[in-house]
C-alpha cells in the first residue's frame, strides 16, 4: 500500500488567492484546509508576486527584469528581481510567524521549468524555450534555487512534511509545439517527451531528493502527459477534472494503479453558484467508477482542490469554495465506508 503524507479525506488549494495581505490569506488557508494547507500566492501585489516572477526570483545567477512583453533575463539583478525576493521573504516570514508550529503536511508551489522557459525571454527577446542551451541552464539554476527554497521552508516549519508542487500549465503546449514565438507570428518547435521528462526530473530530484519534499506536478490544461510526469518523479498529479477526457482513461488508470496520487478539482476557481454537495463530488466518483477502482481508494489517493488558482475570485467565494472542497473530501470518505 502506497503511503501519502496526508490523511484520507483531504483537500487543499492550488496556489493563488485574491488580495495583498499574506497573513490574512494564510490564516484563511490554515482555517479552511487544516489537513493540507499551503503557502498562498498573491499576484495582485504586482510583478514579482506572479507565477513567473515569483519563481524567477529563486533562480541562481540568472536575474530577470520586466519588459512590456513580460519577464526577460538581464545582466544583473535590478528592482524587479529584488521585488520578487522581497515578496517571497515577507511571505516566508509570515509563514514562520503564523504556521511555524504546523506538524502535518504543508504545500508550497513553484513554476516548473518548461512553463518558465515558455514565459521568460532571452536578452534579445526570443523565449528561452527556443534555445536548448538556455533551457538546460534555466533548469540547473531552477533546481538549485528550488532546493534552497525547500530547505528554507523546512527550517521555518521544522515539524512539517513539505509537499512541493511544480506548476506546469504550459507543458502540453511545449510538447505539441504550439507555444508562440515572441512576435506571435509563428510557433516554437515541439520538445520531445524524453527531453521534457529529463529536464523536469532534474528539478524534482534536486528539490525532493532524500525525502526533502513530496513532489506534485500541477497541470491545469488539456492533454496532461501523465506518463511523462510519473517518469520524471511526480508522486502526485494535479489536474482540472473538467478537462480530463475519456480518452485519458488508460493513462489515468495506469497512474492510479501505480499508486500515484491525484489532486482533482471539484469546484470552480472563480465566483460561481455551487451545486449540492453530492453533485460536487459526482465527477470524482464518476471517474472512479468508470475506471473500476474500489470506492474506498478515493479518500486515500485523491486530494480535492479548486479547479485552479483563485486570484480572480472574491474573498467570500474563496472561503465558500475551500469549505466545499473540504466537505467534498469528507463526503467521499464517508460514502466509501
Amino acid at each position: 500500500m502506497t503511503d501519502y503524507p496526508w490523511r484520507p479525506a483531504t483537500a487543499t488549494g492550488v496556489g493563488s488567492y485574491p488580495g495583498t495581505d499574506p497573513a490574512e490569506a494564510l490564516r484563511v488557508v490554515l482555517g479552511e484546509l487544516p489537513e493540507l494547507p499551503h503557502l498562498p500566492e498573491l499576484p495582485a501585489r504586482g510583478p514579482g508576486a506572479d507565477l513567473t516572477g515569483r519563481t524567477a526570483g529563486l533562480l541562481i545567477d540568472m536575474p530577470v527584469r520586466v519588459e512590456p512583453s513580460g519577464w526577460r533575463f538581464s545582466d544583473r539583478p535590478g528592482r524587479d528581481t529584488l521585488r520578487a525576493h522581497d515578496h517571497l521573504a515577507r511571505d516566508l516570514d509570515v509563514l514562520e510567524e503564523v504556521a511555524g508550529g504546523h506538524d502535518g503536511p504543508f504545500k508550497i508551489q513553484v513554476c516548473g521549468p518548461w512553463t518558465l522557459a515558455s514565459t521568460i525571454e532571452l536578452r534579445h527577446g526570443d523565449r528561452a524555450l527556443k534555445d536548448p542551451g538556455a533551457v538546460r541552464d534555466l533548469a540547473a539554476s531552477l533546481a538549485e534555487g528550488v532546493a534552497a527554497h525547500v530547505a528554507d521552508v523546512r527550517r521555518r516549519l521544522p515539524a512539517a512534511d513539505i509537499v512541493l508542487q511544480l506548476d506546469e500549465p504550459g507543458l502540453p503546449a511545449v510538447l505539441a509545439g504550439t507555444v508562440p514565438t515572441a512576435s506571435g507570428f509563428s510557433r516554437l518547435r515541439a520538445i520531445e517527451e524524453p527531453v521534457a521528462e529529463d529536464v523536469l526530473r532534474t528539478v524534482i530530484e534536486a528539490a525532493c531528493g532524500d525525502g526533502a519534499a513530496y513532489p506534485v506536478v500541477h497541470c491545469c490544461a488539456r492533454n496532461v502527459p501523465y506518463g511523462l510526469l510519473r517518469g520524471a518523479g511526480a508522486k502526485a498529479i494535479s489536474v482540472d477534472l473538467r478537462l480530463v477526457p475519456k480518452r485519458d482513461d488508460d493513462a489515468v488508470g495506469e497512474a492510479i494503479d501505480a499508486g500515484t496520487a491525484l489532486f482533482l478539482s471539484a469546484v470552480p476557481a472563480v465566483d460561481a453558484v455551487l451545486p449540492s454537495l453530492q453533485a460536487t463530488g459526482e465527477p470524482v466518483k464518476g471517474l472512479w467508477r468508470r475506471l473500476g477502482f474500489p470506492p474506498a481508494q478515493i479518500a486515500r489517493q485523491v486530494v480535492i482542490t479548486p479547479a485552479c488558482g483563485m486570484a480572480g475570485a472574491s474573498p467570500r467565494y474563496v472561503r465558500e469554495a475551500l469549505t466545499r472542497c473540504r466537505e467534498t473530501a469528507r463526503m467521499l470518505y464517508e460514502a466509501a465506508d
